[in-house]
């Protein structure tokens, strides 16, 4: 987990309150219908966007974007549409990062959503970085790639990056907020857990009623 402030967030439950301890945390678990998890900086230990950078060259430049972005104090749309005016990559480059520099889970989230999916808990992926990562680290984690939600980069046909899917929930501040919504309405869940390090985790804290800050 990153040094950043982390959110665990319980969605309907039925009373306010705040997650102190770990029992309290265990408990919050086990009541679950639903984990769904950031993925950069939480769920493995790199920032996506900033790894595909350094890969492109254009690291330095793009890093304090990426700060401002976590930090809330422009939206996620337009971090994410500058940092990638800037990167520019390539479908070529991008598969190139997940062969050489493959993400590196976060020590004992395997373990996790191992024993989470043993008690019948589903979980899913819910990030603002690019989904042809994000379902590598699916499949290492053995979750579903239908229970990926990320952003899709474009490309033309020779391959040359031509921009981002803006229409996905994931490219918009709130994002996962209307993705969390989403889920509970199509699969009934009553308990949805959120899981993250940065401002667009702690804004899926609304529909919640209850967080735990770290």
């Amino acid at each position: 987990m990153s040094k950043r402030a982390a959110c665990l967030c319980l969605i309907n439950a039925p009373l306010f309150r705040t997650m102190t301890t770990i029992q309290e945390t265990k408990e919050l678990f086990r009541r679950a219908d639903a984990v769904c998890f950031d993925v950069d900086s939480t769920v493995i230990k790199e920032e996506g966007i900033d790894e595909l950078a350094i890969f492109c060259g254009v690291g330095d430049a793009v890093r304090e974007m990426t700060l401002k972005a976590m930090g809330g104090s422009m939206t996620f749309k337009k971090a994410l549409t500058e940092r990638l005016s800037i990167i520019r990559c390539s479908r070529e480059q991008v598969n190139k990062l997940i062969t050489d520099h493959p993400p590196q889970l976060t020590p004992g989230i395997k373990e996790l959503v191992d024993r989470l999916h043993e008690r019948n808990i589903k979980v899913f992926l819910i990030s603002g970085g690019f989904r042809c990562i994000v379902e590598h680290v699916a499949s290492q984690l053995n979750i579903p790639l239908h229970h990926v939600y990320a952003n899709r980069l474009k490309f033309y046909f020779n391959g040359e990056y031509a921009g981002f899917d803006e229409s996905q929930p994931t490219a918009e501040s709130g994002g996962k907020g209307k993705v969390i919504s989403m889920l509970k309405e199509q699969n009934g869940f009553k308990t949805v857990v959120m899981i993250g390090d940065g401002a667009t985790d702690l804004e899926a804290c609304p529909p919640a009623v209850s967080e735990l800050m770290q």
